[in-house]
């Protein structure tokens, strides 16, 4: 075993027994923290994602996504370079929020439909907070009287980021190229062999049975990992000392609905900013969503970061103006 590996089970090891200490000395809390996250799960997750789910994982089946973005195709691809396929995980990921887009991305991919490398740009700006959460548990949370300007904040920054990386980086890219070894530019990179619409499709009967067993499962994982990233809030009891603010902020970025429903409207600005990044639960969702793919997580939370740091700087902009 190298030093390293040796040196990560030491410490998972080390960290595993604090918390089963932490769940002894302080039961009544592991129990309060734990049925937060169950609570949280069943009265907004649960509603607001397995039907999402469902759906979208009939129209995968039956090969009816090209026809859902039949219309909006023509400017999604202008904008972005995508296939038809890779149209439809823009749309379907920015209504349906975290962690759709990264399931759809997975699935669009394991079937297929889209190729690897469209899948893995997708991957870094598809999969954010969904409209409804933002409005219906977000806004009233923290009180937000004037919305629109954190939505076009919140949706903004990822369709722009998205546009500079499917269209102006492979630009750059094309131009750096010594000349004899440019091709054409790549306006229309990604292919439309992973959209064959002679592709099988499932009868209806078959794609609601498999989608409403795959939404489950899914829907399961998620509630397991908001009970656990819910009861990593024990980790810091013992230390009555650490600042209510910092401890707000460590709780948005573990599991970022808990957070947001502790902290309230103490920490406004930073639950804003965080919104983007998602929280270490969202990652660890997102992560359950494409494992069995060979996409890879950690460019994804590379990207979040990046687009969480442009929502800092603009926030910081405006709250010193």
């Amino acid at each position: 075993m190298k030093k390293k590996d040796a040196l990560y089970q030491l410490l998972f090891t080390a960290l595993a027994l604090y918390l089963i200490f932490l769940m002894l000395r302080y039961p009544a809390l592991a129990l309060e923290y734990a049925s937060k996250g169950l609570h949280l799960w069943f009265t907004k997750m649960v509603p607001t994602l397995l039907p999402f789910m469902i759906l979208s994982g009939i129209m995968i089946r039956m090969n009816l996504t090209e026809s859902f973005v039949r219309l909006l195709h023509p400017l999604l691809h202008q904008l972005f370079g995508t296939s038809r396929n890779g149209s439809y995980t823009i749309v379907m990921g920015f209504l349906c929020g975290f962690p759709m887009g990264a399931r759809i991305v997975g699935e669009l991919y394991e079937h297929h439909r889209l190729s690897r490398e469209e899948s893995t740009y997708l991957l870094y700006f598809c999969n954010n907070i969904g409209p409804i959460y933002f409005l219906s548990y977000v806004v009233p949370t923290l009180g937000i009287d004037r919305p629109l300007g954190p939505f076009l904040l919140m949706y903004g920054i990822p369709l722009f980021y998205g546009f500079l990386l499917m269209r102006i980086v492979p630009l750059l890219s094309h131009l750096c190229r010594p000349h004899g070894n440019r091709t054409a530019v790549p306006y229309s990179r990604f292919s439309e062999i992973c959209s064959d619409p002679a592709q099988r499709s499932d009868s209806l009967l078959a794609a609601i049975d498999a989608s409403v067993l795959s939404g489950l499962i899914g829907i399961a994982k998620l509630g397991g990992y908001m009970i656990f990233f819910n009861l990593l809030n024990i980790l810091f009891q013992p230390f009555h000392h650490v600042n209510m603010q910092i401890m707000n902020v460590y709780r948005c970025l573990l599991e970022i609905t808990s957070g947001i429903d502790y902290s309230g409207r103490s920490i406004y600005y930073a639950v804003l900013i965080l919104l983007p990044f998602g929280g270490f639960s969202c990652i660890a969702q997102t992560y359950s969503m494409i494992r069995q793919t060979d996409l890879s997580v950690c460019p994804y939370v590379l990207h979040k970061t990046v687009q969480t740091a442009v929502t800092a700087v603009i926030y910081l902009f405006l709250y010193l103006r």
